[in-house]
């Protein structure tokens, strides 16, 4: 793949930080057989949820949500949702990149480059037979600019199919992996969900501490963080001066 991306200024990062999962009951592991048969991709209009906002970020989540309930009907014909979902989070990290996404949108890189880095990403990162086969048809059908959107939507179909709770957790450092179990295990706690999810995020402005979102969308909300402190300060129209904090 790096080969096949001299001449453009962007790179592929492989680092994909680990998923903290707490679950109440073992899981089975899903195996792929090399015999494994692509079926073919349909796209079904879904009912979508109201209130989402403008008219264009809808589209963007109604055509993302049909193409995500495609990708998720193909891993449930095969029995590899679970391993889906673990390359969906993969296709995820390549597409934050935003030199990565730009390229995918550039209407001048013909579909057969587009298609060849899609190859040689997939075998670099071991992506599912129909994964890849998923994204060549994103480029074939100028899809590929709302991977994001159908990433998001396909979050929403498997947590909600495995009774997953997914929590963002958003801290200045990295947290240890013993602080992310026991934030899952409230989590847990709070919602009654059968498993939890962690995804983790960096934010330097929180200055200290951390925030953890939860709940449909994201919609609930534990603000841990020092910055939500000074906020509340600043609101109560207090006057720090010069007092420095020691985080």
């Amino acid at each position: 793949m790096a080969a096949a991306l001299q001449q453009t200024p962007m790179t592929f990062r492989s680092r994909c930080s680990p998923s903290a999962q707490i679950q109440t009951q073992s899981t089975t592991k899903l195996s792929l057989s090399s015999t494994l048969k692509i079926p073919k991709l349909t796209i079904k209009p879904l009912q979508r949820r109201r209130g989402r906002g403008a008219s264009g970020a809808r589209m963007a989540d109604d055509a993302g949500g049909s193409y995500a309930n495609a990708l998720a009907e193909i891993a449930r014909s095969n029995n590899t949702l679970e391993q889906t979902a673990a390359d969906v989070e993969k296709i995820e990290k390549i597409f934050s990149d935003e030199l990565v996404l730009k390229f995918f949108r550039d209407p001048t890189v013909i579909d057969e480059e587009k298609h060849k880095i899609i190859d040689e990403t997939a075998k670099s990162y071991g992506l599912l037979p129909h994964v890849s086969n998923f994204l060549n048809i994103l480029v074939d059908n100028k899809r590929i600019d709302i991977i994001k959107n159908i990433v998001t939507e396909f979050e929403v179909l498997y947590n909600s199919s495995m009774n997953t709770e997914l929590a963002i957790v958003t801290s200045v450092v990295p947290l240890e992996p013993q602080h992310l179990s026991q934030i899952a295990k409230e989590v847990q706690k709070l919602t009654g969900a059968k498993n939890v999810r962690i995804k983790t995020a960096i934010d330097p402005s929180l200055v200290a501490g951390f925030t953890i979102r939860y709940g449909s969308s994201g919609s609930k909300l534990i603000d841990m963080s020092v910055k939500k402190q000074l906020e509340e300060i600043a609101a109560a129209g207090l006057d720090l001066g010069d007092i420095r904090l020691a985080v």
